[in-house]
Order: structure tokens, then C-alpha cells, then sequence
């Protein structure tokens, strides 16, 4: 029985004998397969490395890992194994960019329409041996000149390899001379780098207890230290401070950043306490009325209130005499027409 509405119904008097896509002429794999007659089969091709476009007009490079619609081919063999290729377009330019397996080298070779970016890594390296073409090997068979050049480079190498494994041998021979005693002694460095590094676990995890802290803490460098050094919090005496800012060397060594990790914090956090108890009493002495009565300025302040109050009395005085005069006046008999100020 086949699904409802599933596009595979296949009449009952052929159920069995044939599929769904046969009777329908059609491919399995879609428009996938187009071009399945020509022994092509559109794929998701992955950029294996860095190329060059060599269509666009500008020098323009395709990254690797940039997927593409390629049309996979067969189109040879190396032994048994299938050598394939990778026809894609680039739309930047519209060209062409064809990419083939290498199952000689186990790797890609791009053929068309591109140029592999150099990045180093296809040359030989030191150590490293390189295995030579059937092109090579017949080249030393048949031309003297290469051969003996390849006779002179390879005397030339054997010379260094065997001066560098003398070396090793002569290192090897002086450091485990004795392999009991070099074991003893890595044992012996490896336990005591053992225990500061435990020493140091300790106060990592205490320091992220007490800061709450939800985060891995790297290990302590020197640079760590050195700029931990240059931190400094403000004194309780403003004069001391400045007389000590200045008279402190320019290039000294801070003694701070010779202290522990966990001992910094714990003097900071004191240092911060002190600050903030220094500000909140200062505060409190500022704003509170009742605590201005010891200093010193409260005297001056408190006669300088009572001349304001005494002077203010003298001015109300004044004012109101005036105004029983201008009473006065204002009762007398004023003439109709007077020419007088505004003011």
C-alpha cells in the first residue's frame, strides 16, 4: 500500500514489477541527474583549498570552503581507482572553474579556470623526504649531468643528517647515562611542580569563592604581576600623598608586585574599606547640623549669622519708620496738579 498524495502510486496491475519513477520517466535523484546521459551528476562541491580566479578581471581569490554546484564526471582512472572532476561557475565572472581528484597524492588538482593559492605548504620541509616522479627517475637514468648533481645533493644531506644524529646520540648518551638517576630526577622536578601547582589551585578556587566569580582563572604571569604593580589607591592624607607621589623614584620597583596573588586582594579590599568608612564619616560630618559644633569655623559662621540678624533688624527698623513717614505724608492734603518724579 502505498502513502497518500506521496507522488509514488503505482497501478495495481504493475505493483511489484516496476517503480513509481520508471512509469513516470523520470530519474530518482530529479533535476540532480539532467544530465545523466552524459555521465554527469550535479553536486555539492566544497572549496578543498584557497585559488585564484584566473576569468575575473581583477585579481580575485575564492576561499576554501566556499560551496559551489559542480557537475561530477568520471574521466579517468589511476589504477582501480576512479579519477574524478568538478566543473563549476564562478558567479563573479561567469567562468568556468574545473577541480580533479589526484589519488596518486591524495589530493585535488585544479585544471581549468584557476590557480591554487601558494601558501607554502606543498614544499618540502626540512626532514622531510620527497618521493621522486617516473619522470624524475628516468631524467637521473638517462642524463648524466642530473645524476651526478643528484649524487653531489645527496652526499651533501647524508653529511648533515649524520652530524645532527651523532648529536642526538652524544645528548642521549650524557642525559641517560644512568636512567635510573634521570628518572629519579624528573620525578623529583615533576613533584615539586606538583605541589605549587595544587598551591595554586587552592587559591584560585578560594579567590573565586570569595569574588563569586563564574569564570576559569588563567595562572599568574610575570606581566601579570609587573602591571598589577603599577596599580595604586589614594592615600587618607591628600599633602602626604602628594609629598610621597613626588618624591617617589620615576623607574623604582614596586614591592607590591612581589606579593602573592591572594595577598594583593586582601590588602586592596582593606585599602577600600578604610576608603569608604573615611568617606561615609567626612560625609556625615558635612551634612549632619549637630557635629559642626566642635569646629573650629563655627564661631566665625555663628557671628557672622548674628551680624546678618542684627543688621537685618537695623534695616526693618529703618523700613518701618519710613513707612509711618510716608503714612504721614499721605494724609496731608495733596495738590491736584504736581509735577513730580516717577521714582
Amino acid at each position: 500500500m502505498q502513502g497518500f498524495n506521496m507522488g509514488r502510486y503505482v497501478p495495481p496491475e504493475h505493483e511489484g514489477t516496476t517503480s513509481a519513477n520508471k512509469l513516470a520517466g523520470k530519474h530518482a535523484l530529479g533535476s540532480r541527474a539532467r544530465k545523466a546521459g552524459q555521465g554527469i551528476l550535479t553536486v555539492r562541491f566544497e572549496m578543498p583549498f584557497a585559488i585564484w580566479c584566473a576569468t575575473c578581471p581583477k585579481p580575485t581569490i575564492i576561499g576554501q570552503g566556499v560551496r559551489f554546484n559542480a557537475e561530477k564526471k568520471k574521466v579517468g582512472n589511476y589504477h582501480t581507482t576512479p579519477i574524478y572532476s568538478f566543473r563549476m561557475k564562478h558567479v563573479a565572472c561567469g567562468g568556468w572553474i574545473e577541480i580533479r581528484t589526484d589519488p596518486k597524492n591524495t589530493a585535488y588538482v585544479v585544471t581549468e579556470g584557476a590557480k591554487k593559492r601558494d601558501t607554502g605548504e606543498d614544499k618540502v620541509q626540512e626532514g622531510e623526504i620527497r618521493i621522486k616522479t617516473d619522470e624524475e627517475r628516468e631524467r637521473l637514468a638517462n642524463d648524466a649531468f642530473t645524476a651526478l648533481e643528484g649524487k653531489v645533493e645527496d652526499k651533501r644531506q647524508a653529511t648533515t643528517d649524520k652530524s645532527r644524529i651523532e648529536e642526538l646520540q652524544r645528548a642521549k648518551e650524557k642525559d641517560w647515562s644512568d636512567p635510573g638517576e634521570a628518572n629519579r630526577r624528573l620525578r623529583k622536578t615533576f613533584r615539586v611542580e606538583r605541589k605549587v601547582r595544587q598551591k595554586n589551585e587552592g587559591l584560585t578556587e578560594e579567590l573565586k569563592d570569595k569574588m563569586s566569580l563564574g569564570m576559569e582563572l588563567l595562572e599568574e604571569t610575570e606581566d601579570d604581576r609587573r602591571r598589577a604593580g603599577f596599580v595604586e589607591f589614594g592615600e587618607f592624607d591628600s599633602a602626604r600623598a602628594i609629598v610621597k607621589a613626588k618624591s617617589r623614584p620615576l623607574f623604582a620597583d614596586s614591592s607590591a608586585s612581589k606579593k602573592p596573588l591572594a595577598k594583593r586582594v586582601t590588602d586592596a579590599e582593606e585599602r577600600r574599606e578604610k576608603l569608604r568608612k573615611e568617606l561615609g564619616n567626612n560625609t556625615r560630618a558635612m551634612l549632619d547640623p549637630f557635629l559642626n559644633v566642635d569646629k573650629p569655623s563655627v564661631p566665625a559662621m555663628s557671628s557672622v549669622c548674628f551680624l546678618k540678624r542684627k543688621r537685618s533688624s537695623i534695616e526693618d527698623t529703618e523700613r518701618s519708620s519710613n513707612v509711618k513717614e510716608t503714612n504721614v505724608e499721605a494724609k496731608a492734603p495733596v495738590p491736584a496738579l504736581v509735577d513730580y518724579d516717577s521714582d
